[in-house]
């Protein structure tokens, strides 16, 4: 992707966000050069991944295949591992009308997804093979604490407030209908490095050409713009 259209991207969620009722916090607007005075104090936000996060999937046709994200809070590995602390992460999402975002699963985070307004979001789901294949045996999920069941591949439609529970190992694909969708995830700790499980080969971070200055930093960004004291 090239830098000038994350940087669009970004302020085209922004503002959508920000119409929709919702604020991001105050270091999404850092820009890079008050990322290069920053210290120790931020260490949280660099490990932890908060922040900007803008994915193609590598297959370079964004607005067909792409998903934008921000990480508000995030705990570490470490905590999970301690069983104790923060063993939770907020996200906002901004999914586009027919924007695919591609089947995948966690093999260790639960996940609620949560529509925050806007069009519908339409999700496909299937549980996860012992091979990590497309089973094809129900689905049973919980929607705002009612049990469901769905036939293999069958899509579940989210309107405005409605939200479903990703247990591990539970294929989902998710894209907007009708209008632009802010989509809310509350789940266990996000560890995008390692818990991430495409049916289908995809890059998870794309690869940035850089044909203008970054107008503030994606996550993948921050160990090129930050040092710690």
């Amino acid at each position: 992707m090239k830098r000038s259209e994350v940087n669009t991207i970004m302020n085209e969620a922004d503002q959508f966000i920000r119409q929709s009722g919702f604020y991001l916090p105050p270091f999404a607007y850092w820009t890079p050069a008050d990322w290069r005075t920053k210290g120790e104090e931020v260490r949280e936000i660099v490990e932890n991944e908060l922040g900007w996060d803008i994915t193609d999937f590598g297959l370079g046709r964004y607005k067909a295949d792409g998903l934008f994200l921000f990480t508000v809070r995030n705990g570490s590995q470490a905590d999970m591992k301690a069983k104790r602390g923060r063993l939770y992460c907020e996200k906002l999402m901004v999914v586009g009308v027919d924007q695919i975002t591609p089947m995948h699963c966690h093999w260790h985070k639960y996940e609620d997804i949560i529509n925050r307004g806007g069009g519908k979001l339409l999700i496909q789901v299937y549980n996860a093979t012992d091979a990590d294949g497309l089973a094809d045996t129900p689905v049973n999920v919980q929607m705002d604490g009612i049990k469901r069941q769905f036939k293999p591949g069958e899509i579940v439609s989210l309107a405005p407030g409605e939200s479903i529970t990703f247990p591990p190992r539970l294929y989902h694909k998710f894209w907007g209908a009708e209008a632009r969708v802010l989509v809310g995830e509350v789940s266990l700790v996000n560890d995008d490095q390692n818990d991430n499980c495409f049916h289908e080969p995809v890059g998870r971070f794309p690869s940035i050409e850089e044909d203008v200055e970054p107008l503030h930093l994606l996550t993948s960004d921050y160990k090129k713009y930050w040092r710690s004291n």
